[in-house]
């Protein structure tokens, strides 16, 4: 007779791109290991590999490609927090007395932040609006890639958020149309359009948190923390 297989709960979760609710289960300790073995080469690139593949396997009704990158940070947090625990404990350096400073971080208090203002839609004459979408953890991946200099680099971030282009009686999705075709896109729109894919970029929601501490001058310090790598110390 085998061992018997261990039922994990279900749980929810608000997905925070969509606003929907979503199901998870614990990661297992097969996938803690792919966390830790991830934390342990000190690659962030792996690191987002790993996170990828461990909230893959812990989501029940959404695909992980169906995601955006800031939900991927969020969603690993809040399966760590059900599965090992939902406070770390961390130390760091004070940057004006260089002391070290203990930490504690509630998971439950991180939340994702959206910037003032930020929009998907971007109104490009009387008849058409362009609906923006999120890149997807692939697309992020891709970007993270590109050299920074690359000029390339720029472009494939505003073609990434392409979602579709619709008026009152038709609808054009950019994933149904080639590359060439969209190149003649964006090679035809104004610059107020390329300002408005800029900003949904900058004021795209980040996972981001604020620990308030005293140092040992009595001075108030403020510890910001964004992004998947700085929540996992």
């Amino acid at each position: 007779m085998g061992l018997p297989k261990i039922e994990l709960p279900i749980r929810e979760m608000i997905l925070p791109s969509t606003g929907k609710s979503i199901k998870y289960r614990p990661f297992t300790v097969k996938e803690e290991k792919i966390l830790l073995v991830a934390q342990e080469s000190d690659d962030g690139m792996q690191e987002i590999i790993a996170a990828r593949q461990v909230v893959n396997n812990c989501l029940l009704d959404i695909d992980v490609d169906q995601i955006a990158m800031f939900d991927l940070e969020y969603i690993i947090l809040m399966i760590r927090s059900v599965s090992v625990d939902n406070q770390i404990e961390f130390n760091i350096n004070d940057p004006d007395t260089e002391e070290a400073v203990e930490l504690t971080l509630d998971l439950n208090d991180v939340e994702v932040i959206k910037g003032d203002n930020h929009t998907n839609k971007i109104q490009i004459n009387d008849e058409y609006t362009l609906f923006l979408k999120y890149p997807s953890i692939d697309e992020y991946i891709k970007i993270q890639e590109l050299a920074p200099n690359d000029p390339l680099a720029s472009y494939f971030v505003m073609t990434s958020c392409l979602e579709r282009i619709a008026s009152e009686d038709e609808v054009h999705w950019f994933k149904d149309y080639s590359e060439k075709d969209i190149d003649n896109f964006m090679d035809g729109v104004s610059s107020d359009v390329v300002a408005g894919i800029q900003k949904f970029f900058e004021t795209m929601p980040i996972m981001r948190h604020e620990m308030k501490y005293t140092n040992k001058e009595g001075k108030e310090q403020t510890f910001v923390m964004e992004g998947m790598k700085t929540f996992f110390m």
